[in-house]
């Protein structure tokens, strides 16, 4: 980098703007710039708590041929009522940069739970950087210094450098001009919560980790797994990813959802609505009473002097069941009225039974006849709900990516204004399938001979399914031998036929896809079906052999030249807690891309961090105990979560430990567990007391 790059500090605080001496932030930002040696002396303004002052400062510095690589504001970012900072800057971002707010995010963390409270924004307009920053010196410095070694290899970028040329050297020279070790970038790799690692296959919990003691150099490839013993693969084709090459894979090769028209029922509960709705009816429909008393013609008392006090005949009675038309109200009577029952034509208040006595009784002693009213100050439109009041006629009431939730309402609010089919985006059909000759059902009377073991997978996955309100299919066991009998299971379950008795969006499969010799999904996929194999190896534990493909497919009977349908197959391996593990942090996060999560309106495009989260979310926690570390790969360690009443944290302790140090088997860690920690790779352990991250699968368990 020949010349350096140019920054600009924004104070944003009613405060400094009207004495400028009390800001303290500018002079404790300056060093940290000047120390990296490769920025000008910044720019500083300061401006109140104002919007349209926070943009078009920014904007003074983006835009124009003086722009500034990198615009750093201070202040504005918590939840005060004044606090703007994040509603200015939003929307004058061009492309957002998630993985600086988790960095800083993050770091501060560590320093103090409080980090939670902030609301940090940061992207790119045009060709700068923008990042906001806390208001406090402290906390303004924390966030800058655990970002400020990579700025300047993002502004050299956002100002078009070539980015082939900048990072020909590879990742390890990029780490060296930046100044950060592996040990930092360690910590600070991979924030977004789709870029998840799991366990090897098999392993963890105490279980021996298998190792090779031969290179892959040494060993005999093939070209043809099918040839035999002396022939086959002896180490995986495939190359082994990272997880954040695998999700960005799955999120490219799964397609867009389907716009389906459906009336509403309760079984609209988990599906995302495809349209801006807007209300068909007005709620209420009619001038309704919201208390229990007496309809009246209330006089405006201010005008006319005239009061509502005295005793009045009783005219009618109205419910909020009656039908037909009802009849005026004439002055000088009142007709008793139940809350949410219309109004009788010219009343205009409704006064409240407490406010009331009883004056006398029908000659048979049934009825009331007069009532008194006690009160002289009951106004026109008092205790009356205006017809669209709650909802008005062609308002919007749900906006198209909005999620119909079983506690929110949205069916409801359908319901009340009269709407009686929606669009919403069609959730996809799932088949479950496990295949291996050593399986058998797990409600199989019969005991367990040989190498038999019972099928606890398919249970497992197709509960976990039902509970996210997928759609799910049963597709059985298939056999490893004859090898045709994988290929025909996975056809029928394509076509709707035998045990799908229909056809299937997303086929997940456990076993099958590790080095054995029956090990046979992956060549099926390929030679069989024709199908393409996106990634067949991950760099993460459990689960190294997890893989992801698409067949393409047209529909028996369609002669049309149509494209071919995609669908999806993910491969997952057969030990239970792997398939577990790698179901929440792959299928799930495609499965919500094809059930129309993400599709939001233009509103709600305009604010991220309202947007629904595609797969699981990701909290921080602290750790009760220490957990060992794997030196390559990050591990997602079975976890249970509770939320301490005392501090408000949440603390994460391992169910792979019980008692007095015993270890539980993997299946049972993963029943109890509610969470994933991502334990990052490292020497040694992650201390207790330590912040890590951790994805949630479940509720917060509360603790003292």
């Amino acid at each position: 980098m020949d010349s350096k790059l140019k920054a600009a500090i924004l104070i944003v605080s009613d405060t400094a703007s009207e004495d400028p001496a009390s800001d303290k932030v500018v002079d404790a930002l300056r060093p940290i710039l000047a120390a990296e040696g490769k920025w000008e002396p910044p720019a500083f303004k300061i401006v109140p708590d104002n919007v349209l002052k926070i943009q078009q400062a920014v904007c003074d510095w983006a835009d124009g041929p003086n722009w500034y690589n990198l615009i750093l504001l201070s202040g504005g970012t918590g939840f005060a009522v004044k606090d703007n900072t994040p509603e200015a800057v939003s929307p004058l971002i061009h492309r957002h940069a998630p993985g600086l707010i988790h960095g800083m995010i993050s770091a501060s963390l560590k320093v103090t739970p409080f980090a939670m409270m902030a609301r940090p924004v940061a992207g790119v307009r045009d060709k700068s950087l923008i990042i906001t920053l806390p208001g406090s010196p402290k906390g303004a410095t924390e966030n800058l210094d655990a970002v400020v070694k990579l700025l300047p290899h993002a502004c050299v970028q956002t100002a078009g450098a070539n980015s082939r040329s900048l990072h020909a050297g590879g990742v390890k020279k990029l780490e060296s001009e930046a100044g950060v070790g592996e040990k930092k970038q360690n910590q600070h790799q991979h924030n977004h919560h789709h870029h998840h690692h799991h366990h090897d296959h098999g392993h963890g919990h105490g279980h021996k980790i298998p190792k090779a003691h031969t290179a892959p150099s040494d060993r005999p490839q093939s070209n043809d797994p099918s040839a035999g013993p002396n022939r086959r693969y002896r180490s995986s084709p495939y190359p082994m990813l990272s997880v954040e090459e695998a999700l960005q894979r799955i999120n490219e090769q799964t397609p867009d959802p389907e716009v389906v028209e459906v009336p509403v029922t309760t079984s609209l509960i988990g599906s995302v609505v495809a349209e801006d709705i807007y209300a068909a009816e007005s709620v209420p429909a009619y001038r309704a009473s919201i208390v229990d008393g007496y309809a009246v013609i209330a006089p405006d008392t201010k005008s006319t002097g005239q009061s509502t006090k005295g005793i009045f005949p009783v005219a009618s009675i109205t419910h909020a069941n009656v039908g037909g038309n009802l009849e005026p109200l004439q002055p000088g009577t009142i007709a008793r009225i139940t809350t949410g029952a219309p109004l009788p034509p010219n009343a205009n208040a409704v006064v409240m039974v407490e406010d009331t006595t009883l004056a006398s009784c029908t000659p048979d002693g049934k009825e009331e006849a007069t009532i008194e009213i006690l009160t002289d100050d009951i106004e026109p439109g008092e205790n009356v709900r205006e017809p669209g009041s709650d909802v008005s006629l062609g308002s919007k009431i749900l906006a198209r990516g909005d999620l119909i939730t079983p506690v929110g309402g949205e069916i409801g609010l359908l319901a009340s204004t009269g709407t009686k089919t929606v669009k919403v985006f069609r959730k996809p059909r799932v088949g479950v399938l496990s295949t291996g000759d050593e399986l058998v059902e797990h409600n199989d009377p019969r005991a367990l001979t040989g190498g038999q073991i019972r099928d606890s997978n398919r249970p497992s996955l197709i509960s976990c399914l039902k509970s996210w309100g997928f759609e799910t299919i049963d597709l059985g066991i298939a056999r490893d031998t004859p090898a045709s009998e994988l290929e025909h299971a996975l056809r029928d379950s394509l076509r709707g036929v035998g045990r799908a008795s229909t056809s299937v969006d997303v086929i997940i499969t456990t076993g099958g896809v590790s080095m054995g010799e029956l090990d046979l999904l992956k060549p099926t996929i390929e030679r069989s079906l024709g199908g393409t194999i996106h990634f067949g190896r991950v760099s993460m534990k459990p689960g190294k052999p997890t893989t992801f493909a698409t067949i393409p497919f047209k529909p028996t009977g369609d002669n049309t030249q149509q494209e071919r349908q995609s669908k999806l197959i993910f491969s997952l391996p057969g030990n239970p807690a792997s398939a577990l593990v790698t179901l929440n942090l792959f299928v799930l996060p495609s499965l919500h891309k094809l059930t129309g999560l993400g599709h939001s309106s233009q509103a709600l495009a305009s604010k991220p961090w309202l947007a629904p989260q595609l797969g699981l979310p990701l909290v921080a926690v602290v750790l009760t105990h220490d957990f060992p570390l794997d030196s390559k790969r990050t591990e997602y360690h079975r976890a249970v979560i509770t939320g301490s009443r005392s501090d408000g944290r949440l603390y994460a302790t391992s169910t792979g430990v019980e008692g007095a140090g015993q270890r539980s088997s993997k299946v049972g860690s993963l029943a109890k567990a509610n969470a994933l920690l991502v334990l990052r790779p490292g020497s040694g352990v992650a201390s207790r007391g330590e912040i890590v991250e951790a994805l949630m699968m479940g509720n917060v368990h509360g603790s003292d």
